[in-house]
């Protein structure tokens, strides 16, 4: 298991927001936790410097490029990139330093998954550079992906026969829990266990850890398959969940195995 870093753009900033509340409507409405002053960059160069892997940079709406390509750039072949990726684009974010690029509604197209477009972007760039978000949210008993900056549900079920079938046209996925994404009031265990269990590729978790001890909780419950992202508990984003010990935690426990 591997603790996996995330820088947030909003207009241009590092943020950490409450995801539930993202929408196409009235930007007052999103709940924000942090906004650095920090460059993006500065956060990039911190995850190098720790040699933290596979961390992503996620632009949350227009306005976010420049800062996306200073991330980029200060950490080269080091970050995921996700956040209007499109056939058209894909290789442009590769060539300005992301390792992978992170794709959603790109392929999900009112809520049906598109693959003529899965299959073009995949020939276009590799399957070994791409990363599918397949972000959920709970109903009637059971996980789905939600797109659309998470208000519309899909008819993709998370279940190991989806993860299954989208395992060839991709290198990894990344799941947020969204409806406790930034909320710090625990992670989704059900969905870290169905992640650990149903995927045979590299997959990142996101969403409510709030301490330390939930490094221990994802690496239990995913059985050492399930990556984890701290983002709002994080000091460096103002929470109580210091950085340092993260990174001590990570080394202690590679060193361990």
């Amino acid at each position: 298991m591997r603790f996996r870093p995330c820088i947030d753009l909003r207009n241009g900033k590092v943020v950490q927001i409450v995801g539930g509340t993202l929408s196409d409507g009235d930007p007052s409405q999103v709940a924000t936790n942090f906004e650095s002053d920090k460059r993006p960059a500065d956060f990039a160069e911190l995850y190098a410097s720790d040699g933290l892997l596979g961390g992503h940079v996620i632009a949350l709406g227009p306005g976010n490029e420049a800062a996306a390509r200073q991330a980029l750039a200060a950490y080269p072949g080091g970050l995921h990139y996700g956040g209007g990726v499109t056939l058209e684009n894909a290789a442009d974010f590769l060539e300005a330093g992301a390792s992978h690029v992170i794709v959603t509604s790109y392929v999900f197209r009112e809520g049906r998954i598109d693959f003529d477009r899965l299959e073009a972007l995949t020939n276009e760039i590799g399957k070994e550079r791409l990363v599918l978000d397949l972000s959920g949210r709970r109903r009637d008993g059971a996980y789905w992906v939600v797109t659309d900056r998470w208000q519309r549900f899909s008819d993709v079920r998370l279940d190991g026969s989806s993860l299954a079938e989208l395992s060839g046209y991709c290198d990894e996925f990344l799941v947020h829990g969204v409806d406790v994404e930034g909320r710090m009031n625990g992670i989704e265990e059900d969905l870290v266990a169905l992640l650990g269990k149903g995927s045979s590729l590299p997959v990142t978790y996101a969403g409510g850890a709030r301490s330390l001890d939930d490094l221990d909780r994802v690496a239990k419950l995913g059985g050492g398959k399930v990556d984890l992202t701290i983002g709002s508990a994080l000091d460096i984003f103002g929470g109580n969940v210091r950085y340092r010990d993260v990174i001590r935690w990570i080394r202690t426990n590679s060193e361990a195995k």
